[in-house]
């Protein structure tokens, strides 16, 4: 291969994508089985996300899901890519991932994020117990997650004598997602780890990535900054296979373009599609945040982003059908980033 190696960890974002004629189960066992894959593979972390009423994503429960991830592998940090803060009390969110922490010590992480995940009614459904203001409160949410952990409670605060139990195990690493520059700059004042989302983010993404890494404030939670740059790649054995197999996201991205959210089409559905020459337009826009070909061309994409981006791990999230298909681009990625199965 005449390409760049890449030299910084490679890790994974799945969304336990439902593909056109599957099913749910068929798509949660697929992470798992994408789990013990790069796990074995040598990758560094694997995080589930959190959306809600997407016919194309089985799961919105992170925490439950990375239970199941963590207890089928061995050396993968595993976590949320996000919890969607605004969707959960704090205090929730603090007690269930220090049970993951103390069943699964020093490989849990809690990446959370500010959006709600869904549409506004589902948003509305998953809060109606809960105080209802409609203003954005993640900075109140957060900073009270974080006070779980560091008992950092004003003396006159009414939660100050709450314990989050197991009290003798420590909230996991938290990491701030985003996909504009707020996250990025809030990451750096409280001293956290950031991961940009590119494969869906309109914001620019080295104004993320630096505005994070030259506003960074050691904390006691990180010494210096850990930017993670998530992108979309579909890598196969040649350039040719890797377009067939992107078409996949070209098509469902084109329908949720036009407000319909199904499961994720095969490739000989999108290669059928009667696409419009306004389709095509959207198509090539959206493909400038997917990074698509084979080794040697995806080589030199993630080599180019990393030089720009001053990026210190790669996620990449593959929204194919097909689980052969993705584990095989998985593989590869692996290959030109000269990964070793752990001991």
């Amino acid at each position: 291969m005449n390409a760049p190696a890449i030299r910084v960890p490679l890790s994974v974002l799945d969304l336990s994508f439902v593909t056109s004629g599957g099913s749910g189960p068929q798509a949660l066992a697929g992470t798992i089985a994408l789990a013990r894959q790069v796990d074995a593979l040598g990758y560094t972390r694997f995080w589930v996300a959190e959306h809600h009423n997407l016919p194309s994503v089985a799961s919105g429960a992170p925490d439950i899901m990375a239970g199941q991830i963590l207890a089928a592998t061995r050396n993968l940090r595993v976590g949320s890519g996000g919890v969607m803060l605004p969707n959960h009390s704090p205090l929730v969110v603090a007690e269930r991932f220090k049970v993951l922490e103390g069943l699964y010590p020093g490989r849990v992480d809690l990446g959370l994020g500010r959006a709600p995940g869904t549409d506004q009614l589902t948003a509305r459904a998953l809060r109606r117990r809960r105080d209802m203001d409609p203003a954005d409160d993640f900075l109140d949410r957060l900073k009270e997650l974080m006070a779980w952990e560091t008992d950092g409670w004003p003396d006159d605060h009414p939660y100050r004598h709450i314990s989050v139990m197991p009290v003798d195990v420590p909230l996991p690493p938290i990491w701030l997602l985003g996909s504009s520059g707020y996250s990025a700059r809030l990451a750096a004042q409280l001293g956290l780890g950031f991961a940009f989302a590119h494969h869906f983010a309109n914001h620019d993404v080295l104004d993320a990535m630096l505005s994070y890494r030259d506003g960074f404030r050691p904390s006691p939670n990180l010494a210096k900054p850990h930017a993670i740059l998530a992108l979309a790649v579909v890598c196969a054995d040649t350039d040719e296979e890797a377009e067939y197999l992107a078409g996949s996201i070209d098509l469902s991205h084109l329908r949720r373009q036009h407000g319909e959210y199904r499961p994720i089409p095969t490739p000989e559905e999108a290669a059928a599609h009667p696409y419009s020459e306004s389709d095509r337009r959207f198509i090539a826009r959206n493909r400038e945040r997917v990074l698509v070909g084979g080794p040697e061309k995806v080589a030199q994409g993630l080599a180019r982003f990393i030089e720009t981006t001053q990026a210190d791990e790669l996620m990449i999230t593959t929204a194919i059908h097909g689980l052969a298909a993705k584990q095989r681009s998985y593989e590869l990625l692996a290959e030109m980033a000269g990964l070793s199965v752990p001991a």
